[in-house]
C-alpha cells in the first residue's frame, strides 16, 4: 500500500451505525449505494468516516480512516444475506474493499448538526482540519483565501462571516 501524499484524494462516508463501524472494522469493506455514489469519489485510494449521533460522544466528527484497497459492484442482498427482505436487496452498491481502520491524530469536528453525504477532500485537508468545513475544496482563489484566513485565524462558520 503506497503512502498517500498531500494531493491523494479522500472520499469523506458517512458511517451511520455501530454495525457498520464494526464490519468496516473487522470485515474490512464500507458499502456505497451505486446510485448515490459520488462521481468523482468513486475509486479514492482513502475513505474516511463521518460518524453521525449512532456514536455519542463521537457523534458529527471523523476519528478514522481506511485505505480502499478495490472497488466492485455487487448487489446489497450479497453483502447483507441476512436483509433478503430489505426493499434495497437487489440494488447495486459498490463494495470498497478496506485496509486496516486507523485513527487520525486528532478528530475533525462539526460545531454543528450537519447533513453530510459525501466529502471529496485530499490527504493534506484530512491530516490537518479541525472542523468540517476545512475539509472543503474550492477554486484556487478561494483555496488562497481559505489558508490566508486560516493564517491569520479568522476561520469561521459562513453565519458569523457579517460579523467581520
Amino acid at each position: 500500500m503506497v503512502e498517500p501524499n498531500r494531493y491523494t484524494t479522500v472520499l469523506v462516508v458517512i458511517m451511520n451505525s455501530q454495525r457498520d463501524f464494526a464490519i468496516a472494522r473487522d470485515q474490512h469493506w464500507y458499502r456505497i449505494p451505486l446510485k448515490r455514489a459520488p462521481k468523482r469519489g468513486v475509486h479514492a485510494p482513502i475513505l474516511a468516516f463521518y460518524q453521525t449521533k449512532a456514536f455519542g460522544d463521537e457523534k458529527w466528527s471523523i476519528n478514522h480512516y481506511a485505505h480502499a484497497t478495490a472497488w466492485e459492484i455487487v448487489p446489497r442482498i450479497q453483502l447483507l444475506p441476512d436483509e433478503a427482505e430489505h426493499p434495497r436487496a437487489n440494488e447495486l452498491y459498490y463494495k470498497v474493499h478496506l485496509g486496516e481502520l486507523r485513527r487520525l491524530p486528532h478528530p475533525i469536528v462539526s460545531r454543528k448538526w450537519r447533513r453530510i453525504t459525501f466529502i471529496i477532500t485530499h490527504w493534506e485537508r484530512l491530516e490537518t482540519a479541525y472542523e468540517i468545513n476545512e475539509l472543503l475544496h474550492g477554486t484556487i482563489w478561494e483555496e488562497r483565501l481559505w489558508r490566508a484566513l486560516r493564517r491569520m485565524g479568522r476561520l469561521a462558520e459562513e453565519d458569523d462571516l457579517d460579523e467581520w
